[in-house]
């Protein structure tokens, strides 16, 4: 059975078709796969090498895969149902096969490997761009480009050579003087060479244009690269970028910029230990609300990177010890007051002495000038659920005026009882 390539399209009668994925799950216990039966017509269907569909699905699934291409074998570990590798196909089509402007499939990926970028171009409306390369599959289509565009290919070469052969016709017969009709056509296929760089614009706000978006993308190429790394090489990544930041002057306003960097190296909760190190020092106290902004994108919600503030201050104290350990309560306050670490962040951390950051020692002194605060912290919370209880019992009390005082009294005043129990009169009486 055949189905829509572009699914969002419920016409019928599209032209463009692909046959259902076919999926069967082989083996027991940790050896269980799925092998996708008609990878190849799908494939096919989709002007694309099955490898990259079936890569894709590792990549979403988290699972490792298999190619087999003489066997029409791929394979994705795990059990898998075919509806949801069906449902996963179309974000694959989405992201690396219909064309952006028209929603048509007939595009062609254009590999270039020396400047590791992925060119996307339509044969149906003549868009040409670049793709979105933050995506994993992305890292294996550089390292694994279509047999037809890599350089030197058969294709290719025959292309190029047929080519050659037109322009020498068509500067023979030119010379001959035979066919002056001919001269037309010979300056159409002098600019095949220039097809090649699929730019059709030549002005300068063109080219401009292209460079941008070229350089855009490039700073995006780094991502797939980056996220292979170990987490200490991320986050050495991360603490460079702050650290340039912050030598080119740029950091105080930077902070979305900064935790967009975090969010491209998977390294947001450790945002802010590395933010305290390199925009913390014994003057703390005002750099908490220099840099509030800064830390609030990384902490608001989220108990870990708090955990790790935390953590981070426990490092600035080590560092700045005979300035900073004095001053513990306070500048956990204004921590608390700035609302970059809620309260039971705090006293989870005051519950435990951990040698993490410090030495132990110097952990049970950070810990031991907290007291104060810790117990402030406590008893702000008991009577915060005190005051529940005294506002229920507010409702009975009622300020009375009375003129011939000099001074407001205050009275308890007994609920009313319901109106049944008073006596029943006639209003006629009155």
């Amino acid at each position: 059975m055949s189905v829509n390539v572009n699914r969002s399209v419920a016409d019928q009668f599209y032209r463009y078709k692909m046959p259902r994925l076919i999926a069967k799950v082989e083996g027991k216990g940790n050896g269980i796969k799925t092998v996708i039966v008609n990878m190849t017509d799908v494939a096919k269907a989709l002007s694309r090498p099955p490898t990259y569909p079936t890569k894709f699905f590792g990549c979403e699934l988290g699972a490792q895969t298999q190619f087999d291409a003489k066997n029409d074998r791929f394979i994705v570990n795990g059990s898998h149902e075919a509806n949801k590798l069906q449902d996963m196909l179309d974000i694959f089509i989405r992201k690396f096969v219909l064309c952006p402007e028209c929603d048509n499939p007939e595009t062609d990926l254009h590999i270039n490997p020396k400047k590791q970028t992925i060119g996307n171009s339509c044969k149906a409306c003549g868009y040409r761009g670049m793709l979105d390369t933050r995506h994993k599959l992305c890292t294996f289509i550089l390292k694994n480009p279509p047999a037809e565009n890599e350089p030197g290919s058969v294709k290719e070469k025959k292309e190029k050579k047929n080519r050659k052969k037109d322009k020498e016709n068509g500067s023979g017969s030119g010379e001959a003087g035979n066919h002056n009709d001919i001269d037309a056509p010979n300056a159409v296929d002098g600019d095949d060479d220039d097809d090649e760089d699929w730019a059709e614009e030549t002005t300068e706000e063109a080219q401009r244009r292209r460079m941008e978006e070229i350089s855009a993308h490039a700073k995006n190429l780094t991502l797939s690269e980056d996220m292979e790394k170990t987490l200490e090489e991320r986050v050495n990544i991360f603490y460079n970028f702050v650290k340039q930041k912050r030598e080119d002057g740029a950091v105080d306003a930077a902070d979305k910029e900064i935790l967009a960097e975090a969010e491209r190296l998977d390294v947001t909760a450790m945002g802010p230990l590395i933010l305290s190190e390199l925009l913390f020092d014994e003057n703390i106290r005002d750099q908490i609300k220099k840099y509030k902004r800064h830390f609030l994108r990384f902490c608001v919600n989220n108990k870990k990177a708090q955990k790790y503030l935390l953590g981070g201050f426990e490092c600035l104290v080590k560092l700045h010890q005979a300035q900073l350990l004095p001053r513990v309560p306070v500048i956990l306050k204004d921590l608390y007051d700035a609302d970059l670490v809620e309260e039971d962040v705090i006293l989870s951390w005051a519950e435990k002495v951990s040698k993490k950051y410090v030495s132990k020692e110097l952990a049970k002194e950070i810990h031991a000038k907290a007291a104060p605060f810790i117990k402030w912290l406590k008893e702000a919370e008991e009577e915060s659920e005190g005051s529940e209880k005294e506002e229920a019992e507010d409702e009975h009390v009622e300020v009375v005026y009375d003129s011939s005082a000099r001074e407001l009294k205050v009275e308890n005043v007994k609920p009313d009882k319901p109106d049944e129990e008073e006596d029943y009169f006639d209003i006629d009486a009155i």
